[in-house]
C-alpha cells in the first residue's frame, strides 16, 4: 500500500458514516466518501467543521459553511505550495494522497539532467510541481482550462521558473498522438484519467474503454532509458492489478522493468487508514 503519510498542513482526523473529516491547513471540512461504510470514531470532532459537503438525491450537491472562508488559502507539502478552495463538485483542487507518488518520482528524478516528464489529465498541478522540484521540465496537459490556469498558480506560488513548464489545454490522446508524429520523447510520463469526461471539443472519454490504448500509445513516447511510467485510478472497482496488468502488456513488453501497483491511501488519526484508489508504477 502506498500511503502519504508525511503531511504536515493536512491531515485526515476522522472518517465514519460515509464522510471523512479532513483538516486543511486551519481550515476543517466534511466531504462525503463512498468508501467509508463504518460509523464515526469521534464524533464530537465534526461539530468542530467549518464547512461540509452534501450529496443531493437529485444529483449534485452544495456546500454548508458554519463560518466564514476564505476564497482560497494555501497548504504547504516540503518545498511546495498549493492553492486549496472548496468547489461545487466537492473536491478542493488537491488530491492530498497523491503525495506517496510526488515522492517516488522526484527520488528517481533527483539528480538527473535534462530530463522531460508529460503530466496527461494534470489538474491543477501537483505532480507537475513535484516533478519540476526535482530539476525536470514537466509538459503539463488538461483539457479544462481553468484547471491548466490553477495549475500555473501553484506553480508559480511553489516559485516554479516559468521555463520549467508547458502548458497544453487540450484531449490526452490528441495530443500524444501529435508528439508520436513529431518525434517528440519523455523520461517519465504519468496520468491521472477520470472515469468519464469530455474533452474540449467535445470528445467523451470512459476510463474502461480508453485506459488501454493510451497507455500503449504513451509507451511510444518514452526515451530511450526512461525513468518511470504512473497510472493513477480512482474508480471504485477498478484493482491495482488491473493498472499493473496494463503496464505488463504495454510499458514492460517494450522496455522490460518492474511493476508495482498497490491501493493509494490516507492514515486516519483515529484509526486505520482512508482507501483513495490505486496506482501502478513502472520503472526499469
Amino acid at each position: 500500500m502506498f500511503i502519504a503519510d508525511a503531511w504536515r498542513d493536512y491531515r485526515v482526523l476522522d472518517t465514519g458514516d460515509g464522510e471523512k473529516l479532513e483538516k486543511w491547513g486551519d481550515v476543517l471540512l466534511i466531504r462525503p466518501d463512498p468508501q467509508v461504510i463504518w460509523p464515526k470514531e469521534k464524533p464530537a470532532l465534526w461539530q468542530k467543521a467549518d464547512a461540509r459537503y452534501a450529496r443531493s438525491e437529485t444529483g449534485g450537491g452544495a456546500w454548508t459553511f458554519e463560518r466564514s472562508l476564505p476564497e482560497k488559502w494555501v497548504i504547504r507539502y516540503e518545498d511546495m505550495g498549493f492553492y486549496v478552495r472548496p468547489t461545487g463538485f466537492k473536491h478542493t483542487g488537491l488530491f492530498p494522497e497523491q503525495a506517496a507518488n510526488w515522492d517516488w518520482m522526484r527520488g528517481l528524478l533527483m539528480g538527473r539532467k535534462n530530463t522531460k516528464v508529460l503530466n496527461l489529465f494534470a489538474y491543477t498541478g501537483g505532480a507537475t510541481v513535484a516533478c519540476c522540484k526535482a530539476g525536470a521540465h514537466v509538459t503539463h496537459v488538461d483539457a479544462a482550462k481553468g484547471m491548466t490556469q490553477w495549475a500555473r498558480e501553484n506553480r508559480d506560488l511553489s516559485q516554479v521558473p516559468e521555463t520549467s513548464t508547458r502548458f497544453i489545454v487540450e484531449d490526452a490522446l490528441r495530443f500524444v498522438q501529435r508528439e508520436k508524429r513529431r518525434g517528440s520523447t519523455y523520461d517519465g510520463i504519468l496520468m491521472d484519467p477520470p472515469s468519464y469526461g469530455r474533452g474540449p471539443t467535445g470528445e467523451v472519454w470512459k476510463l474502461e474503454n480508453e485506459l488501454y490504448n493510451l497507455v500503449q500509445e504513451c509507451s511510444g513516447l518514452l526515451s530511450k532509458n526512461p525513468l518511470f511510467f504512473l497510472i493513477n485510478g480512482y474508480t471504485t472497482g477498478f484493482q491495482a492489478s488491473v493498472l499493473g496488468n496494463i503496464l505488463q502488456k504495454t510499458v514492460v513488453r517494450q522496455f522490460g522493468g518492474q511493476v508495482d501497483a498497490q491501493e493509494v491511501a490516507l492514515p486516519v488519526e483515529s484509526g486505520g487508514v482512508l482507501p483513495c484508489g490505486a496506482s501502478g508504477r513502472w520503472t526499469l
